[in-house]
């Protein structure tokens, strides 16, 4: 037998009401000076020009020692120890044992200029209005470039995001049309769904009424607490949006090397990952090219960078400074005899690194 006041009695739900995924143009005033400016990003803003000349560049000062010698026989058998002991499944006694029979230097330079610059960008952005000061049009906002920010230190990379002065506003919410509150997604605003365990019907089997719903075949719907809507995400609940012009500041230090090959055998890569003895440092807003090294690559690589840093940052952002060194990077091919046989390993940088790709005395090991 038909039981009625068992079976739901609700109407079907509605369906969601999904609202704009993006603010609409309109929510977005125009601001004098940042009419390019949209939601999510308007892209770089080319620096102004300056008000008066840069100062031009100046050749740096040579420097009288280009080189250093190599090192010594027992800097290069410790530095083989070290790097011995270091690997687990390393015997020791080719590098405490073995004779060392040539060591030739094959030292390096590497240039490295370093242009710092600063680039702004501006996007429209909003926020829950809690509050906070709409001073839209009660002044001509100040120009992208003329808003300050505290920049690091140089050649330290930063970030920083400012509101821009006179250009918040007070809207309504876009997602929840100024309700602060949206339908549930999970129950499409009803505020019940079918009941799982009788699926809608009441019973669970038969005349057995469900006593998971009391026999309405609908529960509440837990993710809205039965309310049929949840707080707008987007507004927080408050209806209201600050609307504002978000000014990214970014400091970056771009920087570009250049290593002279060594012809020893050691591959370029592992000269990334040591220092070198500084021979030569200029700083300056821009920099002069090198002139004067022996090394013709250096002055040619120097020429190179230099030019194309100028193509690069000078145009769209605003240089704050450049910096320029060079780096003599000792690199000793080392020649030994173990049990009858040569082998080479190199030491290279100040940290004296060293890379045997054929150690002669290696084992399986594993951990049980």
């Amino acid at each position: 037998m038909f039981n009625a006041e068992g079976q739901a009695m609700f109407a079907p739900p509605t369906a969601e009401s999904h609202g704009p995924s993006a603010p609409p143009a309109t929510m977005f005033d125009s601001m004098p000076g940042y009419e390019g400016t949209v939601a999510g990003g308007g892209g770089f803003l080319p620096p102004p020009m300056p008000a008066h000349p840069a100062p031009q560049p100046t050749p740096g000062l040579d420097q009288p020692c280009w080189n250093i010698p190599s090192i010594s026989e027992d800097t290069a058998r410790e530095a083989f120890m070290l790097f011995a002991s270091s690997k687990c499944c390393y015997s020791s006694a080719p590098a405490k044992d073995g004779v060392i029979t040539n060591m030739e230097a094959f030292n390096t330079y590497r240039y490295r200029l370093e242009t710092f610059t600063e680039s702004r960008s501006t996007e429209w952005s909003h926020e829950p209005y809690t509050g906070q000061t709409v001073d839209a049009f009660a002044q001509p906002p100040p120009g992208p470039w003329d808003i300050h920010a505290n920049a690091p230190n140089l050649f330290v990379e930063g970030k920083q995001c400012i509101k821009v002065p006179y250009t918040s506003s007070l809207k309504n919410c876009h997602s929840c049309v100024g309700m602060g509150r949206k339908p549930c997604k999970d129950c499409a605003g009803a505020g019940n769904k079918l009941c799982w365990v009788c699926n809608g019907s009441g019973f669970r089997s038969g005349d057995d009424r469900c006593h998971h719903c009391n026999g309405r075949g609908r529960e509440n719907c837990n993710r809205c607490n039965g309310q049929g809507s949840r707080m707008c995400e987007i507004c927080h609940g408050k209806q209201q949006l600050l609307v504002y012009i978000n000014l990214t500041v970014k400091w970056t230090n771009n920087t570009d090397n250049y290593v002279v090959e060594q012809c020893s055998g050691l591959q370029l890569e592992n000269l990334n990952k040591v220092s070198g003895k500084e021979l030569f440092k200029d700083s300056q807003m821009m920099v002069y090219p090198v002139m004067g090294f022996p090394d013709p690559t250096v002055v040619q690589a120097s020429q190179r960078l230099v030019s194309e840093h100028q193509g690069k940052y000078f145009q769209t952002s605003r240089v704050l400074q450049q910096r320029q060194t060079i780096e003599l990077i000792p690199v000793t091919k080392v020649t030994y005899t173990w049990k009858g046989k040569s082998h080479l390993y190199f030491v290279y940088g100040n940290e004296f690194q060293v890379s045997a790709d054929n150690y002669p005395a290696t084992c399986c090991c594993s951990v049980m």
